[in-house]
């Protein structure tokens, strides 16, 4: 997502994909009730799909076409809307917060193994589209006009990069709830480990990224044990810090 919106914080959490998600489930809560976490798959694809949409036709508007700062804000403005709607649901209807509250905060508690069965397609598709269009990213992440001029068709790129960010951001959004910060954070931390080149890249954010979550899964579990802290606050404990210090990077540089 980075690559494709030249963007160094953009993530599906960031850019209202996630909340384009957890809006879907919510809606479909509030209207027609309590849903099983089998139910949110097709939910949370359709919401993620929609809001990646609108972002994209937000941030291509005006004479300049989509620029990365336009794609921030039009990220910003679908995040803050979903969000806000998703919150009114909450507010007016308290059933509908006691049935999603936790899966709202992130949590991998409770998962029955036969959705991730149901989701693991979705997420094995949007796996093999990256890691096949891998070579092209990184050509990609040169510049638009240098990667035409090295005969890419960016506009195919872009296209089938983003169709993998919702595929994987739908999915795992329905199994595990909109879990932030961790496809803003890994992504740096592989790319200072190896390189530019998406080939090496991507299988790394794989590994990473589980290493992250089970981890903040992990502490969430003991931290007031024999309770338990959504595992989504953690990611965001650990990603705060490194948003800040990625926006103060950027703010240097320019």
């Amino acid at each position: 997502m980075q690559v494709v919106t030249k963007n160094p914080l953009a993530s599906p959490s960031l850019m209202g994909v996630n909340a384009g998600a957890s809006f879907m489930v919510v809606t479909y809560t509030f209207f027609v009730g309590t849903s099983s976490l089998g139910n949110y798959v097709w939910l949370a694809l359709v919401g993620a799909a929609g809001s990646g949409a609108l972002v994209y036709l937000l941030g291509s508007l005006g004479r300049q076409g989509m620029t990365p700062l336009k794609l921030v804000v039009a990220g910003s403005t679908v995040l803050a809307l979903f969000s806000s709607l998703t919150q009114g649901f909450l507010v007016i209807r308290e059933s509908t917060l006691d049935e999603v509250r936790f899966w709202l905060a992130g949590s991998l508690a409770g998962r029955n193994p036969a959705l991730l069965v149901q989701v693991l397609p979705y997420l094995l598709v949007g796996i093999g589209i990256a890691l096949v269009f891998s070579r092209q990213l990184t050509i990609l992440n040169l510049g638009d006009d240098v990667a035409r001029g090295l005969g890419q068709r960016v506009g195919l790129v872009k296209a089938v990069a983003s169709l993998a960010v919702v595929l994987l951001a739908g999915a795992s959004v329905a199994i595990a709830g909109p879990i932030g910060f961790v496809g803003l954070v890994v992504p740096h931390l592989v790319r200072a480990l190896v390189g530019n080149n998406y080939r090496w890249v991507l299988p790394y954010c794989i590994v990473f990224g589980a290493i992250l979550l089970l981890g903040s899964d992990i502490i969430a579990r003991v931290v007031i044990r024999p309770g338990e802290v959504p595992v989504g606050a953690i990611t965001a404990l650990v990603g705060a810090p490194i948003l800040i210090w990625l926006v103060r990077k950027k703010v240097r540089r320019a």
